[in-house]
């Protein structure tokens, strides 16, 4: 059995929320998208992309298979747009079936696992700063204040079909693991080490959990649109 809980806030800068989530236990789907910032029409990809999703998962297809249809969908779009810019999202997203779960991400919306008593992060964000990262250039403290660290090298209505890298993971759910899924208003704003240690709560219901969460992010500079969806296992 899986509790969930989930949330989204506009920040305390922005005028609209570009961010944008589902979560259907009955489906097993749940995604997280953030919208381009900056760019126009980015409320209206993040909108295109979880629904796009959705249809597809229900109508059969795998979760890449679906991310890639709606990156395709989404260049079309923007194709027929007058702005110059084209409209792009980012997509984290888990597909439960039993124990075993699937995750999928392009971009830098996140999905961390909980487990025993430790959080580690699932995906790896698709930008500039974190290949720096991986080369040893940078580290991750650096990284967090790193002019470049909202420039990404892989979105979905941005990246041509043929070089969209969709990051993929698998697992199986044990008894108490957590899942854990938030755009970057979530982690630019809180470090891993409090996100995990509210995570990890056992006295506050999953929902009680993502409003704290929420409000960790706020308590910051709250500059993004902030969104999180947490899955908790029964033990």
């Amino acid at each position: 059995m899986i509790e969930f809980g989930h949330g989204t806030h506009t920040g305390l800068r922005r005028l609209r929320n570009e961010d944008t989530y589902y979560a259907d236990a009955g489906l097993g789907l749940f995604l997280v998208v953030d919208g381009m910032g900056g760019h126009q029409h980015g409320e209206v990809a993040s909108a295109m992309a979880r629904d796009g999703v959705v249809a597809q998962v229900t109508a059969g297809q795998s979760l890449v298979d679906a991310i890639q249809r709606v990156n395709e969908a989404l260049i079309a779009r923007s194709g027929g747009l007058k702005e110059s810019r084209p409209m792009g999202t980012t997509i984290a997203a888990i597909r439960v079936a039993g124990r075993h779960y699937e995750a999928a991400w392009v971009g830098d919306s996140r999905i961390y696992r909980w487990v025993e008593g430790s959080l580690d992060r699932l995906s790896h964000d698709h930008s500039i700063v974190e290949a720096l990262v991986e080369a040893g250039e940078l580290t991750e403290a650096q990284a967090r204040n790193h002019p470049q660290r909202s420039v990404l090298t892989q979105a979905l209505g941005i990246t041509a079909p043929d070089q969209l890298h969709i990051g993929l993971a698998r697992g199986e759910l044990a008894a108490g693991a957590r899942l854990l899924l938030c755009t970057d208003g979530l982690t630019d704003e809180v470090a891993d080490e409090r996100i995990g240690a509210i995570v990890a709560r056992t006295d506050i219901a999953a929902q009680e959990c993502v409003d704290h969460l929420v409000l960790e992010a706020l308590a910051g500079t709250g500059r993004d649109n902030i969104t999180a969806i947490l899955l908790r296992v029964a033990g």
